[in-house]
């Protein structure tokens, strides 16, 4: 485990359990602690199903590859099912993988996540940067094609924010897929003034939240008055398709920061949407997302 700090901020990452950040906490002026990532006490990160909890890398794709099958129009291959619920691939391969240290400063790391052999044509390597400073948390992501051909590609990041009764959420996005059974896309669709949360409306509906978004413009605020916490998280432009997703009754609300739709590995609809990019030999796709506090 490691553990960086700087100025009122403090995070603690796991690079065994899939690199996962696990903890992200800021001591704000008035002296209290506030948990900026769900991370319920005790929690112990895992590879063996996707956690619930911290912030990790989603690699070499984000979110579903259905029936286990990556198709982007040119390229057609399967991957090995990794969702306990079966139904094909969740959220790639680096998730469930051991992270190399690549260097480690109080308030900075870098860590490597290679896949060289498999079932599937999938060779490349992940380099993941965290680094705090006095005013919030930044990770950079970058992933290379180690192939000896194009593949379609993809990366995110699956922040776990917390989420009380009053938590609002305030973001705006052009368009979202249309969802049919099981978050299949089924087409997609315009949204007039911004969509759902333009208005900041409160998140906690009683019901499943489930969206893909299109068109984002990089910046989303979670504001909860009762505990006087606003968490801002923005993206660089090439992950502006974020999903955003909670369980009825969930005590955490999940905004993604992603390169492409839900979908998109698998199902042409959302490919049409939102792709995967492909990538030659050697090629980089590259993104960031930060996370910062302020008191409300």
């Amino acid at each position: 485990m490691l553990t960086l700090t700087a100025g009122p901020l403090s995070a603690r990452i796991h690079p065994e359990a899939g690199g996962i950040i696990a903890a992200l906490d800021w001591r704000g002026r008035d002296g209290r602690l506030h948990k900026l990532l769900h991370s319920p006490d005790g929690a112990v990160p895992s590879t063996a199903a996707p956690n619930m909890m911290g912030s990790w890398v989603m690699a070499p794709f984000a979110n579903r590859a259905f029936d286990g099958i990556v198709d982007d129009g040119t390229t057609r291959f399967s991957v090995p099912d990794n969702n306990p619920r079966g139904g094909g691939n969740i959220h790639g391969f680096g998730w469930q993988s051991a992270w190399a240290i690549l260097g480690h400063t109080a308030g900075h790391t870098v860590l490597k996540h290679r896949r060289s052999e498999g079932p599937d044509p999938y060779r490349y390597r992940v380099r993941q940067e965290i680094g705090l400073d006095d005013a919030g948390m930044t990770v950079t992501l970058a992933i290379t094609n180690e192939a000896d051909r194009v593949l379609p590609y993809g990366i995110g990041h699956h922040p776990w924010f917390p989420c009380a009764a009053d938590t609002r959420l305030g973001m705006t996005a052009r368009g979202a897929l249309v969802f049919g059974e099981a978050f299949r896309a089924t087409g997609s669709k315009p949204l007039a003034e911004g969509g759902p949360y333009a208005g900041k409306p409160v998140f906690a509906t009683g019901r499943e939240t489930a969206w893909s978004f299109l068109g984002w413009d990089g910046t989303a605020r979670i504001e909860t008055p009762s505990t006087g916490l606003a968490i801002v998280l923005t993206a660089s432009k090439s992950l502006r398709c974020p999903v955003v997703w909670a369980p009825a009754g969930a005590e955490f609300l999940c905004i993604e920061p992603q390169s492409h739709a839900i979908g998109s590995p698998s199902e042409a609809p959302a490919r049409q949407a939102a792709p995967l990019k492909r990538l030659q030999p050697g090629e980089t796709l590259e993104g960031w997302l930060r996370i910062a506090p302020e008191a409300i």
